[in-house]
Order: structure tokens, then C-alpha cells, then sequence
């Protein structure tokens, strides 16, 4: 990758490091009973954010059959409404089938288990400590009291100032690169319906294989593609980095040479796989 690169990538997740933190006077020292009463609060909240997901009746899904619409531009231009201005609507028979479903089973689901929401919501907790931890800049990081805190949402006024200040830089610089990428793209002489071949983001590769052709399968039932086969036509693979199958696919960039073309794909995972190889054609299908 030239632009899209993994420093890139690790740039992007520099941004937003200050969203949904809150300052707290007490959060500049070590302080386990601090940390006990807002978990609780925090906990408290998500169980009863989750009660009310749970016990959601789906029923209220079925309102809308039946109901009388209006053009948009009628019911505010201030006219008088006529019938020919409305329409009925009637829900599809496999929608309302589906929501016939949810009802029932909702109708028959166990009691709302707050022992084992807990217990995920401790597991969550725990997960996002050790990200911050391990994501945010040393620096920053080394300012912290207690990192558990900081998961909840709580900082000092000084760390939360420092993180605007760290999420404004990679935000600047997430942008540059990115406008350069965008015009060298552009400057690549590549058709749209050439660029739409390797579209393919958030697919995960599921298999590769490299012989006369290299042949990239993927489950694109995450991604915005129909297109779960890709053919690199006479390869020549510059760079292959990485466990690529059982992947996801996140960025690409593509480029003319003299003789074709030349992919590049970079990949989610610890460390990011990514690929490189030029080729004489590409072709996208469904298998």
C-alpha cells in the first residue's frame, strides 16, 4: 500500500479518542471506591438498557399495515389533502411473516437473564481496558490513574484537552492522506466498472489460490457486493504478508501499468495481512 497503509490505519484509530469521555475531579488518583460506585452506576444503566431492548414486544412492528400515507409535499404544503393524494399501505406477506415470528417468540422467551448481562457487561469492561490501554498513546496512557476509569467514560480535564488535541492531529493527517489517495486514483486512467471489481470491503477472504490465474474467494455477506470471486488473470504476486484467508478485507488501491494492473489489498488482523500483485485483467463474479 502507498497510501491506505497499516501507519495509516493506526492513524484513523488516533481520531475521536476523546468522544464520550466526561471529566471527574477525583479521576487524577487511584481510587478503588471511586471505581466501584461509577461501575455500578455504569452497570445499573446497561441493565436496564438492555431490559427495555428485551422485553421490546414486536407487535408494534405490525402498525404500520394498514396505515394511510400521505405524498410528502401534499401534508406540508398546506393544500388540501384529496384521496388521490394517499395511499394505502399494506405490508409484504413475508415481512409480516417474519414479525409473526419474532412475536411468537417473544411470547415464549425466558425470564431476562441479569446475572448473565452482568457477567457480558464485565467481560466488555475488562476488553475495553485492556484496549485503551494498549491504544492509546504511552504517553497519555502513563497520565491515567486508573485505566478502568478511564474505560467508564471519567478522565481529568488535562487528559481529555490532550486527547482533542491527539484526535485533531490524526484527524488532519487521516485527511491529507487521504485526498492524495483520492487523486492518485484518479490520475490512474482505470474505468469505473474495472475499479468496481475489487470492491469488496468488509468480505472476508475465505480462500486463495495461485496457479496459472490467482483465484480469491470470499463470503461477502458483511460486504456491499454481490461479487464472492475475484481472478487476478497472468499474476505476479509482489507481496503477499500475513494470514490473508479467514480475513477481512478492508482497502485497496489500484493502479495501471504498462501491462495490466496492479492490486493493492490491505486486510484486518494482528498483524494487518496485505497483499500486492499485478496482473493482466481482473474478473469479479458471483460463484
Amino acid at each position: 500500500m502507498k497510501y491506505l497503509t497499516k501507519e495509516w490505519y493506526e492513524t484513523c484509530q488516533q481520531t475521536g479518542l476523546h468522544f464520550g469521555l466526561r471529566v471527574h475531579k477525583e479521576a487524577a488518583s487511584l481510587d478503588e471506591g471511586l471505581f466501584q460506585r461509577l461501575y455500578k452506576r455504569k452497570e445499573n444503566e446497561h441493565v436496564k438498557q438492555e431490559r427495555e431492548i428485551y422485553d421490546t414486544d414486536p407487535r408494534f412492528m405490525l402498525e404500520h399495515d394498514g396505515q394511510v400515507l400521505t405524498r410528502a409535499d401534499k401534508a406540508f404544503s398546506g393544500e388540501e389533502v384529496t384521496e388521490d393524494d394517499q395511499i394505502v399501505y399494506h405490508m409484504p406477506p413475508e415481512e409480516r411473516a417474519h414479525i409473526e415470528k419474532l412475536i411468537a417468540e417473544y411470547d415464549v422467551r425466558p425470564a431476562f437473564d441479569v446475572k448473565r448481562c452482568k457477567e457480558k457487561y464485565k467481560e466488555a469492561m475488562e476488553w475495553n481496558s485492556q484496549y485503551h490501554a494498549e491504544k492509546l498513546p504511552p504517553d497519555i496512557v502513563n497520565q491515567i490513574a486508573d485505566i478502568r476509569v478511564f474505560a467508564l467514560g471519567y478522565c481529568t480535564r488535562q487528559v481529555l484537552r490532550q486527547l482533542k488535541k491527539k484526535s485533531a492531529e490524526s484527524t488532519q493527517e487521516m485527511e491529507r492522506i487521504g485526498q492524495a489517495y483520492r487523486e492518485a486514483m484518479l490520475n490512474q486512467n482505470i474505468a469505473d466498472e474495472i475499479k468496481r471489481r475489487v470492491q469488496f470491503h468488509d468480505c472476508e477472504v475465505t480462500e486463495l489460490l495461485a496457479a496459472d490465474d490467482l483465484v480469491i474467494r470470499l463470503d461477502n455477506r458483511g460486504g456491499f457486493t454481490e461479487m464472492n470471486k475475484l481472478t487476478l488473470i497472468a499474476p505476479e504476486i509482489l507481496k503477499q504478508e500475513g494470514e490473508i484467508v479467514g480475513s477481512h478485507w478492508l482497502y485497496q488501491e489500484l493502479y495501471r501499468i504498462d501491462q495490466g494492473y496492479e492490486l493493492h489489498v490491505l486486510l484486518d488482523g494482528e498483524p494487518m495481512p496485505e497483499l500486492i500483485v499485478r496482473c493482466s485483467d481482473i474478473i469479479a463474479e458471483i460463484e
